[in-house]
């Protein structure tokens, strides 16, 4: 079985706003619905695990309660690693199997694609232990401390800048969260990073410009610019 597990217990301090990001609505409907609704609506899709903070989860439960799919909830951690890990357990406890895949994704990236998720999927298949999206990188990188001074130039043709969703079998990526030391997984910043430090094979896949995340106001504009085309 495939889970999707939506991740939407950020507060979204840098949008300016009294409402989380993920809960802005756009013409009557919050921002996390469009991303909840193209996992609902696929067949290979089992169940989708939202990861919220309590006082928003009665919103939630209004907005999604029609959406076509077992919808669970799971409570938001303190980072968004915890959040996930919360999300795996809700899993395990539904009875989900350890081979089962879950399919991690942020509520502020609304326009995931369905050729995304489909290479998030057959990936897991062909033998990886997680797939990843990502972009190729447009401009030169270079390396700095807090002197600001440069100490390094990086190829940009080497280097990719990660997106969601990002794929993985329940059990062994659940394991993974098990065995981390508390201190180091508060660490962990993407999902990916905590596989790649216990040297699982991770397949990177395609990204996709329109599958950006919504942070800023001008995201918010972007956003909107691009639904009512």
């Amino acid at each position: 079985m495939n889970i999707a597990i939506i991740l939407s217990g950020g507060v979204g301090s840098r949008m300016g706003s009294n409402v989380p990001k993920q809960y802005i609505e756009i013409d009557g409907k919050p921002i996390i619905c469009w991303c909840v609704d193209t996992f609902a609506r696929r067949d290979d899709i089992s169940a989708v695990i939202i990861g919220v903070a309590d006082e928003w989860k009665g919103y939630v439960e209004t907005h999604v309660a029609d959406c076509g799919k077992q919808v669970l909830f799971s409570p938001a951690g303190e980072t968004r690693q915890y959040s996930i890990y919360n999300a795996l357990k809700v899993a395990t406890e539904k009875g989900y199997a350890d081979d089962d895949i879950v399919i991690i994704h942020d509520a502020a990236r609304p326009l995931v694609s369905d050729k995304i998720i489909d290479e998030c999927i057959s990936g897991i298949g062909e033998g990886f232990d997680g797939v990843l999206p990502a972009l190729p990188v447009k401009d030169t990188i270079y390396l700095s401390d807090a002197t600001n001074i440069i100490s390094q130039l990086l190829d940009r043709n080497m280097l990719r800048a990660g997106q969601a969703p990002e794929s993985f079998r329940l059990g062994s990526y659940l394991a993974l969260h098990d065995n981390m030391p508390r201190e180091e997984l508060l660490k962990i910043n993407g999902s990916t990073e905590l596989a790649f430090k216990a040297s699982q094979r991770i397949k990177i896949v395609e990204g996709d410009e329109k599958n950006f995340k919504i942070t800023t106001p001008d995201d918010l504009e972007r956003f909107k610019q691009i639904i009512v085309r």
